[in-house]
């Protein structure tokens, strides 16, 4: 009777165990095969909120890929995303523009950090502040 008690007080102690257990696993693990990094960044505006930008920073065998989204909420200008990339013991800058809504995808190998701003109007008006996504 007591190896019967054990047995069944051990049974339940280990399904009770695998139900805790198993949710929580499956809470915190990613399943980004080929990744080594991701991270979601957003909604980032423009100083007078006409504009914003968002996306995903990811790396991959390597390469830092950049896919970005950018809204313009307000007629009559462009959105412009700006990226700053620290590579090879130095930054490099550029923009892209958008109208309505815009979108794009970049990447590079030996990139070290990433910062990102929105403008409204023009490439130099209205910009917002500097965020680091990477």
């Amino acid at each position: 009777m007591r190896k019967l008690l054990a047995a069944a007080a051990l049974t339940a102690s280990v399904a009770t165990g695998l139900a805790v257990s198993a949710p929580a696993q499956a809470a915190t693990s990613t399943t980004v095969s080929t990744s080594t990094f991701s991270s979601n960044w957003g909604k980032y505006y423009s100083d007078n909120n006409y504009a914003y930008n968002y996306g995903k920073v990811y790396k991959s065998h390597g390469k830092v890929y950049t896919k970005w989204y950018g809204v313009d909420r307000h007629s009559g200008g462009h959105g412009y995303v700006w990226f700053g990339y620290y590579k090879n013991g130095s930054w490099h800058k550029f923009s892209q523009s958008f109208e309505g809504h815009g979108s794009g995808l970049w990447s590079g190998s030996g990139i070290k950090k990433i910062y990102t701003y929105t403008c409204w109007g023009s490439k130099f008006d209205h910009c917002g502040d500097k965020h680091f996504i990477y």
